[in-house]
């Protein structure tokens, strides 16, 4: 059970909207969910960007391997977040 998150009574990114949006990026499976996409899709990058490396006799990037695994994590935790946000009650931006 999460508790109850203050509703912002200003528009824009006020204190309040940016507290909803770090509970919303850490609670209810965001996270587990984010990390799945990342494997998958950080795997896939990663054979395409530095299958050279991974299959030849390239050295391996491994900066390049961790963010390739941490932008779809961002962008999948961002996707969550905005999604959550614009569905919750008296949010004027629903779709």
């Amino acid at each position: 059970m999460t508790k109850a998150i203050p509703q912002s009574t200003t528009e824009g990114a006020s204190p309040s909207s940016w507290w909803r949006m770090l509970i919303y990026a850490v609670s209810d499976g965001t996270p587990a969910c984010s990390m799945q996409v990342a494997v998958i899709v950080g795997t896939i990058l990663n054979v395409i960007n530095q299958g050279d490396a991974l299959f030849g006799g390239s050295p391996i990037v491994w900066w390049k391997v961790a963010l390739t695994y941490c932008v779809p994590y961002c962008v999948c935790t961002y996707g969550a977040v905005t999604s959550r946000l614009r569905h919750e009650p008296g949010s004027s931006e629903r779709k």
